[in-house]
């Protein structure tokens, strides 16, 4: 991408020059986009490890903007509303059976007890785990956004606490200030704890990587859960703050380049979507629209491949950043120092003597 974006300001800035001036930029804007034209048939599709059948529940929230903060039990209630109604339609025979069932960031609140008679009555008529994301608190007072696997007949098992936290919505920094200018304040008299590890969910036959919301646009979050065996990626998040603008759909573009990146299908699931189902080449299958009440139920394959991006990491980052570093420091060595030029007195220029 860089090397195309300063490749194509090249060909803009010499345009009006001779062909030979810009015809190298252009050559060389070109080539990356051949080059990922010609992998495309590289990336792995095919299921390594079976198949799951998912059902991705996006209940739908009111399109109120920030007032969304005031709405949490409409929010849930839509969502046990909505799963309620997928319980009905496999009880009935109009949907297959779901392996697992993933419901959104903020779609529910847990009390410390972890307690949820709602959820308990949807597992057991499912029959399948739940993965559930929501707002979280702990004995010891402290809240986190989570996502919490409900299993039927168990209830609460493992937990996934979102490593990278929004500032002015998950924590407040300058508190005192921020309440001027943020409702979240209000809502949050203490900032959210951020979790310090992978999530990854054993859940319906497969291992489930977890990234809650714009955690999708950090490189670490679905690396690391891939690197520790995630076979398919979820991204629960909450889009309804944002109204109908284009932020849902630049986060789905994040998580069609995640699903190459890793070479693993993602279920994006949205309290009021764009929730998608995306395969492992980046192809959406499936999707809803915005403030809608529906389910995506869709089988997707399990990979367990690790590409070059997964095993490398952050590598080729810190690489290139060191390279950029370098290339300054070179630059300023090798700056050659100015001449000053040689005082010229009132009488003239100076005469050699020899002469």
């Amino acid at each position: 991408m860089v090397l195309t974006g300063c490749a194509l300001a090249q060909v803009l800035i010499r345009g009006g020059a001779a062909p030979r001036r810009w015809i190298g930029p252009a050559v060389t804007a070109v080539v990356p986009l051949l080059v990922g034209w010609a992998m495309t048939p590289t990336i792995g599709v095919e299921p390594e490890a079976g198949t799951v059948e998912v059902a991705a529940v996006q209940g739908n929230a009111p399109d109120v903007g920030v007032g969304l903060i005031d709405e949490n039990e409409t929010v849930r209630a839509n969502h046990i509303a909505e799963a309620g109604r997928l319980a009905d339609d496999v009880v009935a025979g109009r949907v297959p059976q779901p392996d697992l069932v993933i419901l959104p960031e903020s779609s529910n609140t847990f009390s410390a007890a972890r307690e949820d008679p709602d959820l308990e009555r949807i597992a057991a008529q499912l029959d399948v785990p739940l993965l559930v994301g929501g707002i979280a608190y702990d004995v010891d007072g402290r809240v986190s956004n989570r996502v919490v696997e409900w299993e039927p007949g168990v209830g609460a098992t493992e937990e996934y606490a979102k490593q990278q936290l929004v500032a002015f919505s998950e924590f407040i920094p300058l508190r005192g200030i921020a309440a001027a200018v943020t409702p979240f304040v209000r809502q949050f008299g203490t900032d959210m704890v951020a979790g310090d590890g992978p999530g990854v969910f054993d859940a319906g036959g497969a291992r489930v990587g977890v990234a809650i919301c714009y955690e999708v646009a950090y490189d670490h979050v679905l690396g690391e859960a891939t690197r520790a065996g995630a076979q398919l990626l979820a991204v629960p998040t909450n889009n309804a703050w944002f109204g109908r603008g284009e932020m849902t759909y630049q986060q789905l573009a994040m998580s069609r380049l995640r699903a190459v990146e890793h070479g693993r299908a993602v279920v994006v699931v949205s309290t009021s979507g764009v929730s998608a189902i995306v395969q492992p080449d980046g192809t959406v299958t499936g999707s809803t629209g915005l403030y809608t009440a529906e389910t995506l139920v869709e089988r997707v394959p399990l990979r367990s491949t690790l590409t070059p991006a997964t095993r490398l990491g952050g590598l080729p980052e810190w690489a290139l950043t060191a390279l950029a570093v370098l290339a300054v420091a070179m630059s300023i060595w090798r700056r050659p120092a100015r001449v000053m030029p040689e005082p010229v007195s009132d009488s003239g220029p100076a005469v050699d003597a020899r002469t």
